[in-house]
């Protein structure tokens, strides 16, 4: 039985699903580049506490957390889907959002990732954003590093992000509904 040749972005997509990287690392397929990044320090993962406990702690709405969940995102052009692992990604606990999934599950009910800066950070600022907005999700939360400062995306329209704003670390982000509370950033100083 002859077998249809596959295509560029179904050979990309393959390769991508089939690699096997080192423990700690993981591997992601963004806008059609693979990109592998290394174990994260130890002041990356205290950003994410210092988020995740405040959205635990003061979210008008119970939410669900994961860190380093594979999403299955729209892709631009040609590419095959984008397969994007943010740092976090929060859903409201009453949808059960990742009960059953597998390694990379789609993004409906999404209602906010989270990325914190590492030694790539235009891949966070740039096209991991255009990646989420793509999907539909509706708030970015990004945590820069160098530039110390947070910046929330929301509104998300095609490839890009309609709204953001920005502010420096010690300034308070409004984190809209459904969490509906100001995130301190005092700790991030």
């Amino acid at each position: 039985m002859a077998h249809e040749p596959l295509t560029p972005e179904e050979v990309l997509l393959e390769g991508f699903l089939a690699l096997d990287t080192p423990e700690g690392f993981r591997a992601e397929l963004i806008e059609g580049k693979i990109v592998v990044t290394p174990p994260p320090d130890g002041d990356h993962e205290d950003y994410i506490e210092l988020v995740l406990a405040q959205v635990y702690e003061k979210s008008r709405s119970r939410m669900q957390f994961s860190g380093h969940k594979g999403l299955k995102l729209q892709s631009g052009g040609g590419c095959p889907k984008d397969h994007v692992i943010p740092d976090g990604t929060f859903a409201p606990r009453t949808l059960r959002l990742y009960r059953g999934k597998g390694s990379w599950m789609p993004c409906d009910g999404v209602a906010m990732v989270l990325e914190v800066t590492s030694s790539k950070p235009n891949a966070d600022r740039e096209a991991k954003r255009r990646c989420y907005a793509r999907g539909g999700i509706p708030l970015y939360l990004l945590v820069d590093r160098e530039a110390s400062s947070v910046t929330l995306f929301m509104d998300p329209d095609k490839d890009d992000y309609r709204e953001h704003c920005t502010r420096p670390f010690g300034k308070p982000v409004t984190l809209p509904e459904p969490f509906s509370f100001e995130l301190d950033t005092a700790d991030f100083l």
